[in-house]
């Protein structure tokens, strides 16, 4: 696959599009009338995101919150106000919700809080209408296949190391939703996925971390095969909760440093100090147990030359945060050649990109 470039194109809730140059690996030659089968879906605790080609062979992401809320009986009468501000909202059990970004609008309309249907990159045990809530989202998102099969790659954990957790209900469940939809789904590490879209030019063939709220997720991959893959249960979040408790600051005002300019290489203040180490700590982690990992793999392929690391997800997003990776790598004495580290061009969209490239290949 060589890349050509194209135009990704951000449908937010509100209808809004925003467009973005990119260089997107062409999948298979189309015709400009004809839509490329396949679909991805970055199933993430925070947002969902679909992207698919259009007619246009350019590349359409849509987002949206992973979040829901019950609607008050007093305000649920008025549907029509609704419909005309174009708010989502479903009747589930003769209980209307709001979906999605509107819900958060609204939570702070009600003084509530959203409900999440998932929890540190996994359906929420303590969300008894997780399932049909995110199914609504999800159907807004894919819409209807465009013929009856169309193959549609979603994106799930890896086994955790540190932490329990199930991923064979979490994906049976989504790969569920996906199928009533007239689907053929097929799941997809989520670190694997950003190798599929940052790796074209180097044969899929690298390492790929997707930094997430709740979790990190590696996959190390020779020619599209994943070789090691495995997940931690820590995360944004983490750094969030650790910062906020050693600084006795509120857990908002944490999560507001780190999402500020903060840059990791060059702290200014104290709650800053704290972010970079608990960044620190973190990306030690996450190495040391890669390595420990690929040294106890069987079978792993032999790696002739050296390969790139690619970083992506929110989490990935702060300032210095390839530098600090890089720096941390040197340290661990990683057992393969590597030839540099880098951010996904674009890091909030790779993971999804990645399994529409995989649906894309399928489908070739």
């Amino acid at each position: 696959m060589s890349g050509e470039s194209s135009t990704i194109r951000f449908k937010q809730a509100d209808g809004s599009v925003q467009a973005q140059q990119a260089d997107a690996p062409a999948a298979k030659t189309q015709p400009k009338s004809e839509v490329a089968l396949g679909k991805g879906l970055d199933v993430g605790t925070a947002n969902l995101l679909s992207a698919a080609q259009d007619e246009s062979g350019e590349i359409v992401v849509k987002r949206e919150r992973n979040a829901f809320l019950e609607i008050p009986a007093e305000f649920a009468s008025n549907k029509d106000m609704l419909t005309r501000l174009n708010v989502p909202y479903v009747t589930f059990q003769n209980r209307m919700y709001v979906l999605g970004d509107a819900s958060f609008n609204l939570a702070n309309m009600f003084g509530k809080e959203v409900r999440r249907p998932m929890q540190d990159g996994f359906l929420s045990a303590n969300e008894q209408d997780a399932i049909p809530m995110m199914r609504f989202i999800i159907e807004r998102l894919l819409g209807q296949p465009a013929q009856p099969g169309e193959p549609c790659y979603f994106c799930i954990p890896a086994p955790s190391i540190d932490k329990e957790n199930d991923t064979v209900y979490h994906e049976g469940i989504v790969s569920g939703v996906v199928k009533k939809l007239g689907y053929t789904p097929r799941a997809m590490n989520e670190a694997h996925a950003v190798i599929y879209s940052e790796l074209a030019d180097h044969d899929f063939t690298g390492i790929g971390v997707s930094c997430g709220g709740g979790m990190f997720n590696v996959c190390v991959a020779y020619k599209t095969i994943p070789a090691v893959k495995f997940s931690v249960a820590r995360g944004g979040d983490w750094i969030d909760g650790h910062v906020a408790k050693v600084m006795g600051i509120p857990r908002t005002r944490a999560t507001a440093i780190k999402e500020g300019d903060v840059n990791l290489t060059s702290p200014r203040t104290r709650e800053e100090e704290a972010v970079v180490l608990y960044y620190r700590n973190l990306i030690s982690y996450v190495l040391q147990n890669l390595k420990q990992r690929f040294q106890l793999a069987r079978d792993v392929p032999q790696f002739e030359d050296p390969v790139e690391v690619v970083v992506a997800g929110g989490t990935s997003l702060v300032g210095g945060f390839v530098e600090v990776f890089a720096e941390e790598l040197e340290k661990v004495e990683f057992p393969l050649k590597i030839a540099g580290v880098r951010r996904a061009e674009d890091a909030m969209t790779s993971v999804v990109r990645g399994c529409l490239i995989a649906a894309a290949l399928a489908d070739n």
